[in-house]
């Protein structure tokens, strides 16, 4: 029997049928999501067995979910983050998870300093007068040589750095793991979380979700940025406190946001969506042709890799390994097309 692959994004191979080539030339058998849309728990739990490997999106992979997976191997990220990923369940179960590291950055970054742009020259917002039949003057504020503040030094993080260099932008960093080595050479220096929030001009927020992140930017870190700063947010929603965010704006206490995320997606009755000072999008940050084409490969890639045993640069739990050696191997399906050397992150 070949491998069963359940496939749940929409756009995975939709415009480009390379990664859908990758795993039929490798013989699995492509299951694809039958309601089109985000599944719920209870779908995803409905469609895992059976399954030899999962390319998920934004689908919530639980402990529900996982409990039905009497086959699965291997859980491959259509993107990079993984919060909706039970990570322990699926280690405790020998279950490899990797993510496309990576392929989305550049998109992500270039987003983000899109929405700086837009929110410091209020771009959205004269364009919406306009089609109102409304002439207006809208002040904003240039970015040259303004600070930028960048919570999460990782990929994302420093590509977005580099698009800064070209506005000469002063760039003042948070991390839990500083990377001084890179912070010399671009320029750039690392400082406390309160004091990247109370000194920068624009604070863009390029870290993972988890229990020690989770609304990491509400009341009290808003209080400490300048009335004139504007928050910019292409990672998780759940990062920062939306009432708190609010309240901030709605008070003038901060100048502009710019969200691509959001703690409930898509957002309901959310008081956001009536504030002139946010540019909102609708978690567009890794769909671009070329974004979309390289998380397709590398997901396919990995899942590949995964199946024929090997753990892939990009596994997000490498001490899976421990635990497979552990367990009987699984019985040899026509796998023997996986190694092709393709392993981790091309």
């Amino acid at each position: 029997m070949p491998p069963r692959i359940l496939i749940t994004p929409r756009t995975f191979a939709r415009d480009d049928p390379t990664p859908a080539d990758i795993l039929q030339e490798a013989g699995c058998e492509l299951i694809r999501n039958p309601h089109h849309r985000v599944l719920t728990e209870q779908e995803l739990a409905a469609l895992i067995p059976g399954m030899d490997g999962l390319i998920v999106g934004l689908d919530p992979v639980t402990e529900t979910v996982l409990r039905g997976a009497d086959r699965l191997r291997v859980v491959s990220k259509y993107g990079v983050g993984i919060d909706n990923i039970d990570l322990p369940g699926a280690t405790r179960r020998g279950i490899v998870v990797v993510n496309a590291a990576g392929s989305n950055s550049s998109a992500v970054a270039e987003l983000a300093f899109g929405l700086m742009l837009d929110v410091a020259r209020q771009i959205s917002t004269s364009d919406r007068r306009i089609r109102q039949g409304r002439w207006e003057s809208h002040k904003g504020f240039e970015l040259w040589r303004k600070t930028l503040g960048i919570v999460g030094t990782g990929r994302t993080g420093r590509e977005l750095a580099l698009r800064a260099r070209g506005f000469e932008m002063r760039l003042i960093c948070c991390d839990t793991v500083p990377d001084d080595q890179w912070a010399r050479r671009l320029g750039a220096t690392y400082r406390p979380l309160n004091r990247v929030l109370a000194e920068a001009d624009v604070v863009s927020l390029h870290i993972p979700l988890t229990a020690d992140t989770h609304h990491l930017i509400s009341a009290a870190e808003l209080a400490l940025m300048q009335p004139h700063a504007i928050l910019i947010n292409t990672a998780r929603g759940e990062l920062v406190d939306e009432n708190a965010l609010v309240a901030a704006l709605s008070q003038n206490r901060l100048a502009g946001a710019g969200l691509d995320v959001w703690e409930t997606q898509p957002p309901v009755n959310t008081a956001l969506c009536g504030l002139e000072n946010t540019v909102l999008t609708s978690h567009i940050g890794a769909h671009t042709q070329e974004a979309t084409a390289a998380m397709g490969e590398l997901a396919a890639r990995n899942l590949v890799s995964a199946l024929a045993g090997d753990l892939p640069e990009s596994t997000v739990n490498p001490e899976v390994g421990a635990v497979r050696k552990t367990r009987q191997a699984p019985s040899k399906r026509p796998v023997a097309f996986l190694r092709r050397g393709w392993k981790g992150n091309h």
